[in-house]
């Protein structure tokens, strides 16, 4: 996924994601290593991860003592040309994974373009979510399983952006799995005095339209709420959203302007704190997430 930029004709705000797979730096210096509590809750929640590589199954059966779920991509992850999540998910659920399942969306720039080529966000969203649910048929997840669409840009969704996530998410509705969106839920400005997140803009248009429920995936990593990178997860309704299905609280690379109060909780690379890496694990750099299950998208 994408890093922080703010498209302030569009208010829109596309912010970092699932951790890039360019090969950073190795850190020059460390916080203290986190410590890695036996799998299960932490203040009500259990502790997750996501990232756009895979990490290789040696890792995955390591971090397995720390973390309880995964996000797993069913398509390319963004910025991608291949996915080397595709086929690993037996060898995960047989090593007691839960998953949060992923499926790339499209930039308002990538929906724009094929409107001028003829194709309609709604065409090219039920086109992208067949792709999505014929993949999850393909790695074997139930049906009802959670498809969580990936919206890099936030803020108040404009009228093509709209169009195109509301047909994928009644797509995947209409095909036995279930919706599910990963969005920002960090207020941007909204008008004078106003403030808006992609989360709530999406519940809105939901509700006002009649459609069918989503799940949401949070990413808010600003200090407050988010805790930093740290395995010290904080309780989902902390992260300012109500009813969420998971939380996605520290990304890799850290966005310094939202996250000065916690920046001491990141690996330093070049002098500054950067990436958030898993226990054990000094150059594999990931995002934190927090779930109300451990199996968020009910996947197993």
């Amino acid at each position: 996924m994408r890093c922080t930029r703010i498209l302030a004709t569009l208010a829109l705000l596309a912010f970092c994601g699932c951790s890039r797979s360019a090969t950073p730096a190795a850190p020059t210096s460390a916080p203290s290593p986190m410590p890695a509590p036996p799998i299960g809750t932490v203040a009500g929640v259990y502790r997750g991860f996501d990232r756009n590589d895979y990490p290789g199954d040696d890792a995955m059966t390591a971090l397995h003592n720390t973390f309880a779920f995964t996000g797993y991509w069913l398509t390319n992850p963004p910025g991608e040309t291949a996915n080397t999540w595709q086929g690993k998910r037996e060898f995960l659920r047989q090593h007691g994974w839960g998953f949060l399942v992923l499926a790339n969306g499209r930039l308002d720039a990538e929906i724009l373009k094929s409107l001028k080529h003829g194709t309609t966000p709604a065409d090219l969203a039920r086109s992208d979510a067949a792709l999505a649910f014929a993949a999850a048929r393909s790695e074997g997840f139930p049906p009802h399983t959670i498809l969580f669409l990936d919206q890099e840009e936030g803020g108040r969704l404009l009228d093509e952006q709209s169009a195109y996530l509301l047909a994928w998410t009644e797509a995947v509705a209409a095909s036995g799995y279930r919706p599910g969106v990963y969005a920002s839920g960090q207020p941007v400005p909204d008008g004078p005095g106003n403030t808006i997140t992609t989360i709530d803009d999406i519940r809105e248009q939901v509700k006002a339209k009649h459609l069918h429920e989503i799940a949401f995936f949070d990413a808010q990593d600003a200090c407050p709420p988010a805790p930093g990178c740290t395995l010290a997860a904080k309780p989902l309704a902390t992260s300012g959203e109500l009813d969420l299905t998971a939380w996605q609280y520290a990304q890799s690379p850290r966005r310094p302007e939202i996250t000065s109060s916690c920046k001491a909780t990141y690996a330093t690379s070049n002098g500054s704190a950067a990436n958030c890496y898993a226990p054990g694990f000094p150059t594999l750099f990931l995002d934190m997430d927090a779930a109300s299950s451990a199996d968020p998208s009910h996947g197993r």
